[in-house]
């Protein structure tokens, strides 16, 4: 068997037919990060009669002026328990790049490894923890196992199962929430391109990411409709018609309580009258608020997420919020919303990434509880490896910090 370069038909059609697909690996994934620097090849394992028995996307990427290094993101489509097959592949695939002055390639498989139990926060290890001793056997480089976003992808995903989408599955403080931006008359829709600008004011201090890159992502997915923007806007009409209804409901429970408290003074009155006062606040707030926005004629969008649809799974690869807005929920709202339209045509939810840390000093501990508010699955997956194809070249620049530089993961922010 060799290496070769596959066409675009013969790449997707290997692909689309493996348990290890991913939008990553497409030709759409190329595209985008070709507008991002890199380039790219479609390289194929195949036998004499040119059946196909492994592919990869490879993104290329120049080191200096004469080394490069490659990235096959999500790995390599291939059988990693098939050893025979893997170490050919690998030997093969080395010698094919040692001629293009590649340094190493790096994979990071979506191969889950643990699934880890969202109550006791447990690892139940898989049989595919024994392909971490395959890859290390055939001299694959295992990088740090890091707990939080360093890695090139998330090490730990939680992804839900949409066909047993339940809303009182949720936790208690997530069903809330959600109800708490119906109330606030949150709604959802679908944008086109044009939304892009929209979206990136509630995502552009989360990555080093400008809004190009983003109307490049939905540019090169939209072209299969394999790409949604959604975007919440506030209904100021229904949130002023809830906000008075709510306000009126607890005025009358105030004075309720001002009647009774008149009669029979007791302390837990007296403290469920306290905290009356404190909600009847909160309310006016609303209705002033409400107000105020109903008398403006342009829509308010608080919120955004951009998702991927690829096979029978779509992935959120990027949401935010107005933080003015925090206390109306737009995130717990606008999460299921997506979760609700997907699930009669999608089996999983990817709500792409959290972190391996479940206590509560982590600092993406917020982020974290969001996530898991949904009750997901939570996978860890293999992590990242080198596989070096110039020791002498790749053990230099680790010495003198040029990978550590390169790799440094600082887009991702808290």
């Amino acid at each position: 068997m060799h290496i070769k370069e596959l066409s675009i038909t013969e790449f997707e059609s290997f692909v689309e037919e493996n348990p290890l697909r991913s939008h990553y690996q497409t030709i759409n994934y190329a595209l985008l990060m070709a507008e991002n620097g890199y380039d790219y090849d479609l390289i194929g394992y195949v036998d004499n009669n040119n059946k196909i028995y492994a592919a990869s996307l490879i993104l290329i990427k120049k080191l200096n002026l004469i080394f490069k290094y490659g990235y096959a993101p999500r790995g390599f489509i291939i059988d990693y328990f098939d050893k025979e097959l893997l170490t050919n592949f690998t030997n093969d695939l080395v010698n094919y790049y040692q001629k293009r002055n590649l340094v190493f390639i790096k994979i990071n498989p979506e191969i889950a490894i643990a699934k880890i139990d969202t109550q006791t926060k447990e690892k139940t290890s898989t049989s595919n923890f024994e392909i971490k001793n395959i890859l290390k056997e055939l001299g694959y480089v295992a990088l740090k196992e890091n707990l939080y976003f360093e890695s090139t992808l998330p090490r730990f995903n939680g992804i839900v199962n949409l066909k047993d989408l339940d809303i009182n599955k949720f936790d208690k403080n997530t069903r809330n929430k959600i109800k708490r931006g119906e109330n606030k008359g949150l709604k959802i829709e679908i944008a086109d391109r044009s939304g892009i600008d929209i979206f990136f004011n509630f995502i552009k201090k989360k990555r080093n990411k400008d809004a190009i890159y983003y109307k490049d992502y939905y540019n090169v997915f939209s072209k299969n409709n394999a790409i949604d923007l959604f975007l919440v806007s506030v209904d100021t009409e229904e949130y002023l018609i809830n906000a008075k209804t709510t306000y009126e409901k607890e005025l009358q429970n105030n004075t309720d309580l001002i009647n009774k408290l008149m009669n029979n003074q007791n302390e837990k009155t007296l403290n469920i009258k306290m905290n009356s006062d404190q909600k009847l606040l909160c309310y006016k707030t609303d209705v002033l608020e409400a107000t105020n926005k109903n008398n403006i004629s342009a829509k308010i969008y608080i919120a955004g997420a951009l998702v991927v649809k690829y096979k029978n799974r779509v992935n959120i690869i990027m949401s935010g919020f107005d933080t003015k807005y925090r206390r109306f929920s737009p995130n717990y709202f606008l999460h299921y919303k997506i979760m609700e339209y997907y699930q009669k045509y999608y089996d999983y939810c990817d709500l792409n990434g959290l972190t391996g840390d479940f206590t509560k000093a982590n600092p993406y501990h917020g982020l974290n509880e969001f996530k898991l508010g949904f009750k997901p699955d939570i996978y860890e997956f293999i992590g990242e490896y080198d596989l070096v194809i110039n020791y002498h070249i790749y053990e230099s620049m680790l010495k003198n910090g040029k990978l550590a530089k390169t790799f440094n993961k600082t887009d991702i922010k808290k």
